[in-house]
């Protein structure tokens, strides 16, 4: 692992903290889906294992590690006044309002990466619009050399395809490359890729749960640098 190249991010849960970006996602989607229908919000957001009332995800919520597809798919039937296309834009809308907070001030953190020579990317289940605007938001898009959604071309996690993509952009060999992530879809694309596996626990995850399938764990990434220079000595 010493010649770790490139770093490959996930990105919520992961760059951003999940839950206050999320958490005010749903409640503004579910709420404007319901057109203010109190109970229907909740029944809805029952579906996709979200606590209207509480304003919080359960542990086992498709929107977690699912992508917005995945969602729509398990909507749709319930929402008949909208095609599901209809349904994936309002969606997608709505995420590209979602508030960002990032867990490390994002600019320093990446311009420290960059000058250690490392190639920079993101690979997320969001969809690549909302993925560009939220990184646009911090002001760091310049600062990756590849960012795919899973409406990309590559497909979503826990498949590979989007970090063989990321691999084959920057010229690199999938084992000189870091899959940092907050759920097991990242750290089992990860694997499936050949890349060393990173968990943060900047998600809804916890350590027990992540540990199994990653080659180690780390608060957040802010630890990331300090990880790097152990490798060096």
């Amino acid at each position: 692992m010493s010649g770790i190249k490139g770093i490959l991010f996930d990105k919520d849960g992961t760059l951003f903290d999940f839950a206050a970006t999320w958490e005010a996602w749903a409640q503004a989607f579910l709420t404007r889906l319901s057109k203010g229908d109190i109970g229907r919000a909740t029944a809805l957001g029952a579906m996709v294992g979200f606590d209207f009332t509480l304003h919080r995800f359960w542990k086992d919520s498709i929107v977690i590690a699912g992508t917005p597809a995945d969602v729509v798919a398990v909507l749709s039937p319930h929402v008949p006044e909208l095609s599901p296309m209809a349904l994936l834009d309002l969606l997608n809308e709505e995420a590209e309002r979602a508030p960002q907070s990032e867990v490390t001030p994002l600019m320093p953190f990446l311009e420290g990466l960059r000058t250690r020579g490392l190639r920079l990317g993101v690979a997320t289940n969001d969809a690549e619009a909302p993925a560009l605007a939220h990184l646009d938001k911090s002001g760091v898009t310049h600062l990756f050399d590849f960012i795919a959604g899973f409406d990309s071309g590559h497909g979503g996690k826990p498949q590979p395809g989007q970090l063989i993509a990321f691999a084959t952009s920057v010229g690199l060999d999938p084992s000189q490359i870091v899959m940092i992530g907050d759920s097991t879809h990242d750290l089992i694309a990860g694997k499936a890729a050949g890349m060393t596996r990173m968990a943060v626990l900047t998600g809804m995850a916890s350590a027990d749960d992540l540990a199994p399938h990653a080659d180690v764990v780390l608060p957040d990434i802010s630890h990331l640098p300090n990880w790097l220079d152990g490798l060096g000595s």
